[in-house]
C-alpha cells in the first residue's frame, strides 16, 4: 500500500490520546464529586513521596480569537477580569490543599490557555507565589508556560524566571501573512525574534515553538518558508502540530470553508516536509508531532525509556498525580480523571460557594489502565508488550490489519511501530480503545488522524 492509500485508508476520525480513555469516553453518569474527593485523599499521598505531583493552570483570556484554534477561550480586552480569576483559581487551590493534608512537592507547573501572557506580568507574579508558598519545591523541576510573542514582554519572562520557568512555548503556527490573516494571528517574526532572544539573555534553557500544519491556505512553499526562517532561530523544541478541523465544536472554524483547506494527501506532504527538514537540521522526531535537539532533555528522555504524555503533552518527568485548576481544566489522579467547568461565570459562582467545580469525570476501570498503559506505550516509546490471553480478539483483529499495511511489526505478545507507523500512531493507539469502538457517538467528535 503507497502513501496517498495509507492516508486514505487512515484519516478517520481519530483521538490525539493525551488521555485514557478520551474525555468523550467518559462515564459521567457514574461519577460523583465525592467519588473525585475521595480518589483525590486516597492517591495524593502516595504520588506525592514518590515523584511529586503536576499542576495545570488554566488562563482563558485572550484580547482576540484565533480561528484555528481548538482551546477552551475566553476573548475580551478588559484585564479588569485578571485578579478576581486569579483569586478564584487560587481559592480553588485552597480547597485542594485541604484535601492534601501535607503540603505538595511541586515538581511539575504549566500555564496554558488562552493566552498566559494576557496577563500582567505582576499578577502573575502573585499568582506563582501563592501557589508555590503553600508548596515544597524539589531540586529538580519542570515549570513552563506559554507565550503569545506579540504580547509577551520582557518583563513576563524575568518574573516568570525568577520563580522557576525554565521553558517558554511561542505559539508560531505559520509566518506566511496570509495564512496569519485568515487564522486571525498575525505576528511580525521581528516580535518572535526579540521574545526568542530575550528568553535566552534571561537564561530560558529551553525555548520552544509551536507550528501548525494543514491551516487553511497553506502551502508547501510557505510551509518551508516558514520551516527556513525556524531553523534559523534554532528553538529547542518544535511542536508540529495537525491542524484539528472542528468546526461543530469551534465555530470560529467557519470563518473559512473546506475549499480553504489543504486536501488529505497534501496536508501529509505538508508535515513529511516540515519533518524532513527539522531532521536535516539535527532535529530528532520525539513521540507523535514533536521535535527536539539531541540535548534536550525530552530528546533524552525518550532514549532512556522516561518519556511520559499527559493532558500537557510530552513530558521527561512521570507524575503520576495532576491537578488541573481554572476553567474547564483537567486532572488525573492516575485512576479518575475530572474536568472543571467551561464557562468562567460557572467556575467563578461554584469556587464563591467553596465547591471544587469539576462537573465530569471519569473512574479508570482495571482495563482502562491496562489500554492507558498500551497507548503510552506506543505514544511514548513506538512499542508495547502484553501477556498472554490479555489482548481481546478485536483487538488483535485490528493489530492484525495494522501490520497487514506496514504500520507495526507485530509478535506473540508485542509489537514495534514501524518507521512508517510513526506517522499513523493515532491509529495504532486507536487499535487499543476499546471504549472508542463501543461508543458511536464519541467518533465524531474527533478530529481526523492525518
Amino acid at each position: 500500500m503507497n502513501s496517498k492509500q495509507l492516508v486514505q485508508k487512515y484519516n478517520v476520525p481519530c483521538p490525539r490520546y493525551t488521555s485514557y480513555p478520551t474525555v468523550p469516553s467518559w462515564n459521567t453518569a457514574a461519577f460523583k464529586k465525592v467519588q473525585w474527593e475521595y480518589e483525590v485523599r486516597s492517591n495524593f499521598a502516595h504520588a506525592n513521596k514518590n515523584g511529586g505531583i503536576s499542576l495545570y493552570i488554566h488562563l482563558p483570556f485572550c484580547e482576540s480569537l484565533c480561528t484555528y484554534c481548538g482551546c477552551n477561550t475566553r476573548i475580551t480586552v478588559n484585564h479588569a477580569v485578571e485578579m478576581p480569576y486569579i483569586k478564584a483559581v487560587l481559592k480553588e487551590w485552597k480547597l485542594y490543599l485541604n484535601l492534601f493534608k501535607e503540603k505538595p512537592v511541586l515538581t511539575e507547573l504549566h500555564l496554558g490557555g488562552g493566552t498566559p501572557t494576557f496577563f500582567n506580568p505582576k499578577n502573575l507574579e502573585f499568582l506563582i507565589r501563592s501557589i508555590i508558598w503553600d508548596c515544597i519545591i524539589p531540586e529538580h523541576t519542570s515549570y513552563s508556560f506559554e507565550g503569545h510573542p506579540n504580547n509577551t514582554t520582557e518583563g513576563h519572562l524575568k518574573v516568570l524566571y525568577e520563580l522557576g520557568f525554565r521553558r517558554v512555548s511561542f505559539g508560531i503556527q505559520d509566518f506566511e501573512r496570509r495564512v496569519q490573516e485568515i487564522i486571525n494571528r498575525v505576528q511580525p517574526i521581528e516580535n518572535v525574534i526579540r521574545v526568542t532572544e530575550q528568553a535566552r539573555t534571561i537564561g530560558y534553557t529551553s525555548v520552544n515553538y509551536d507550528l501548525v500544519y494543514g491551516l487553511p491556505l497553506q502551502t508547501i512553499e510557505s510551509i518551508t518558508t516558514t520551516i527556513e526562517k525556524v531553523i534559523e532561530l534554532k528553538p529547542d523544541r518544535i511542536a508540529f502540530y495537525s491542524y484539528a478541523h472542528v468546526p461543530w465544536l469551534k465555530p470560529g472554524q467557519r470563518k473559512y470553508t473546506e475549499a480553504d483547506l489543504p486536501a488529505d494527501a497534501y496536508k501529509r506532504e505538508l508535515y513529511t516536509t516540515g519533518q524532513a527538514m527539522f531532521e536535516r537540521a539535527g532535529y530528532e522526531d520525539i513521540g507523535m508531532d514533536h521535535f527536539a535537539l539531541p540535548d534536550d532533555e525530552l530528546t533524552l528522555a525518550a532514549k532512556t525509556g522516561k518519556l511520559h504524555r499527559n493532558f500537557m503533552g510530552y513530558t521527561a518527568l512521570h507524575t503520576a498525580f495532576s491537578i488541573g485548576l481554572g476553567v474547564s481544566a483537567i486532572s488525573d489522579t492516575w485512576g479518575a480523571f475530572a474536568q472543571n467547568v467551561k464557562t468562567v461565570e460557572d467556575y467563578q459562582k461554584l469556587i464563591a460557594q467553596d465547591i471544587i467545580p469539576i462537573f465530569k469525570g471519569h473512574l479508570l476501570t482495571a482495563e482502562d489502565l491496562k489500554i492507558r498503559t498500551h497507548i503510552l506505550s506506543v505514544m511514548c516509546e513506538y512499542k508495547t508488550q502484553w501477556k498472554k490471553g490479555e489482548l481481546s480478539d478485536n483487538i488483535l483483529v485490528r493489530l492484525k490489519d495494522l501490520e497487514a499495511d506496514g504500520l507495526i511489526q507485530l509478535k506473540e505478545n508485542s509489537l514495534a511501530v514501524t518507521l512508517v507507523g510513526m506517522g499513523f500512531l493515532r491509529n495504532i493507539c486507536m487499535a487499543f480503545d476499546l471504549r472508542y469502538w463501543s461508543d458511536q457517538v464519541a467518533k465524531v467528535q474527533f478530529s481526523k488522524a492525518v
